[in-house]
C-alpha cells in the first residue's frame, strides 16, 4: 500500500508540474502583453471550433508543434554529452519536488487501508529535507554545463561559464539564508519549519527580512530569471548554453527552467511565508478534517501563485544585469548580508532561549516582539550600510564619464 501510495504522489506532482509549467508560460505570456499594453495569446481555444476560451488552448498547440518539430543535432557536437544535457538538468528540477509538501496532511481512510493522516509530500519523514533540496538543485549546473561544453559553439560554452559561475556565486548567500531559517526553526525537514511558524504565529520573513530578501534574490538568480538571465542572455549569446538545441530536447531546457522558478516560488513561501499556515484560517494542529486540510493545501498555492506572479513581474519590468555586476551584486553585497543575518539570527536565538528558561514554546510576545524588531534593526542597518558603502554596485546608469577608448579599446 505504501509504495501504491507513492507512486499515487509522483504521478499527480509530476503531472501537475508539467501542466503547470505549461499554463504558467501562458500566463507570462498575457502579463507579458499587459505590461507591454498589446494582446497576448488569446485565440486557440478548442481545436476544429471557434471557442476560444481565452487562449486557454495555446499550450496545447505550442506542445503540439514542438512534438512535431525535426529532432536535429549538429554534427558537431559530443553527442553522448549534448543528449545527456536536457535529461540531466529535467530530471534534477524534478527530483526535489520528492521532499517539498504541496499541504499538510489528509485525515487518516481506512475504508481504504489508510490508517494514519496522509502526509501530503513524496518523501515523507525526511530528517534531511533541506540539505536534500539544495543537493540535488545543484545538479541542475551540470546539465547546463554539459549542454554547453558538448554543443562544441562558443555562444554556448560562454553561457556554460557564465551560469557555472553565477550559480556557484549566488548558491553561498542561498545556503547563508536557509540556514537563518533552519536555526529558528530547529528542523532541516520543510515541513517542521511550516509547523515552527504555524505553531508561533510568526512568519519568518517577519522575524528575518534581511534573510527573506537575501534568499529571494539568490533564488532570482539560481532559476536564471531577469535580472539574472546572464547565461542565455539573446542579445549577447543567441540562446545561451541551449543554442544548438531544438525539439523536444529544447523543450527540456526550457520547461526546467519554469519548475525551477515553482521550485524557488515553493521555498520562498515554505520556508518565509508560513507555507500552509495563515492567521485565524488554518490553525496549527496536524489533527485536521478534509475542509481544513483542503484549506490548507489552497493556501499554500494560492501563496505560491502569488510568488510566481511576482517572478513574472519582474522579469518585464527589470532591465538585465551586467555580468561585472552580477557577480559584484553575490561576493559584495548578498554574501555579506547572509553572514550579518546568520550571526543575528544565532544571537536573537541565544537570548530568546535565554528568555524562555530553555523551554520551547514558553516564549512571551513581549519577547517575541522584540525579537521581530531587532531582526527588522538588523535588516535597516545592514542595507543602510550597504547603500553608503557600495552605491555603484547595482548602478545600471550609462558611465558617461568614460571615453571611447575606456569603453571599446578596438576603436
Amino acid at each position: 500500500m505504501s509504495l501504491l501510495i507513492a507512486l499515487i504522489k509522483i504521478a499527480v506532482v509530476i503531472g501537475g508540474l508539467m501542466t503547470a509549467a505549461a499554463y504558467f508560460v501562458l500566463l507570462e505570456r498575457r502579463i507579458a502583453a499587459w505590461i507591454q499594453d498589446r494582446h497576448g495569446p488569446n485565440r486557440v481555444g478548442i481545436p476544429l471550433t471557434r471557442i476560444r476560451l481565452l487562449g486557454l488552448g495555446q499550450p496545447l498547440a505550442d506542445g503540439l508543434k514542438m512534438l512535431f518539430k525535426e529532432e536535429y543535432t549538429p554534427a558537431h557536437v559530443d553527442r553522448p554529452l549534448f543528449l545527456l544535457a536536457p535529461v540531466t538538468i529535467m530530471a534534477a528540477s524534478l527530483a526535489v519536488f520528492a521532499v517539498i509538501p504541496v499541504g499538510s496532511v489528509l485525515p487518516a481512510m481506512p475504508g481504504l487501508g489508510i490508517e494514519q493522516p496522509l502526509e501530503l509530500v513524496i518523501a515523507p519523514g525526511l530528517d534531511v529535507g533541506m540539505l536534500y533540496v539544495f543537493a540535488v538543485s545543484s545538479i541542475a549546473v551540470y546539465g547546463v554545463i554539459l549542454g554547453g561544453w558538448a554543443s562544441n559553439n562558443k555562444y554556448s560554452f560562454l553561457g556554460a561559464l557564465r551560469s557555472s559561475a553565477q550559480l556557484i556565486a549566488y548558491e553561498l548567500p542561498l545556503g547563508l539564508a536557509i540556514l537563518g531559517a533552519v536555526l529558528a526553526a530547529g528542523t532541516l525537514r520543510l515541513d517542521g519549519i511550516i509547523t515552527h511558524q504555524a505553531q508561533t504565529g510568526i512568519w519568518l520573513a517577519l522575524s528575518q527580512p534581511l534573510g527573506f530578501v537575501v534568499f529571494t534574490v539568490a533564488a532570482f538568480a539560481e532559476a536564471g530569471r531577469l535580472p539574472f538571465d546572464l547565461p542565455e542572455c539573446e542579445q549577447e549569446l543567441v540562446g545561451g548554453y541551449h543554442t544548438e538545441y531544438a525539439g523536444m530536447k529544447l523543450v527540456l531546457f526550457l520547461t526546467a527552467e519554469f519548475i525551477h522558478m515553482i521550485t524557488a516560488s515553493c521555498l520562498i513561501v515554505i520556508l518565509f511565508l508560513g507555507g500552509w499556515h495563515f492567521w485565524g484560517l488554518t490553525g496549527a494542529g496536524q489533527q485536521v478534517g478534509w475542509g481544513l486540510a483542503l484549506v490548507r493545501v489552497g493556501v499554500l498555492m494560492v501563496k505560491v501563485v502569488a510568488v510566481i506572479l511576482f517572478f513574472m513581474l519582474v522579469r518585464w519590468t527589470w532591465p538585465r544585469f551586467r555580468f561585472d555586476q552580477l557577480m559584484s551584486l553575490a561576493w559584495k553585497i548578498m554574501l555579506p548580508l547572509g553572514v550579518v543575518n546568520l550571526v543575528a539570527v544565532a544571537a536573537v536565538g541565544e537570548w530568546t532561549h535565554a528568555a524562555a528558561g530553555g523551554q520551547l514554546g514558553a516564549l512571551g510576545a513581549r519577547t517575541t516582539l522584540l525579537a521581530c524588531l531587532a531582526g527588522w534593526l538588523v535588516a535597516i542597518a545592514a542595507w543602510t550600510a550597504v547603500a553608503l558603502s557600495g552605491p555603484e554596485v547595482s548602478d545600471n546608469r550609462p558611465r558617461l564619464d568614460l571615453r571611447r577608448y575606456e569603453i571599446d579599446p578596438q576603436r
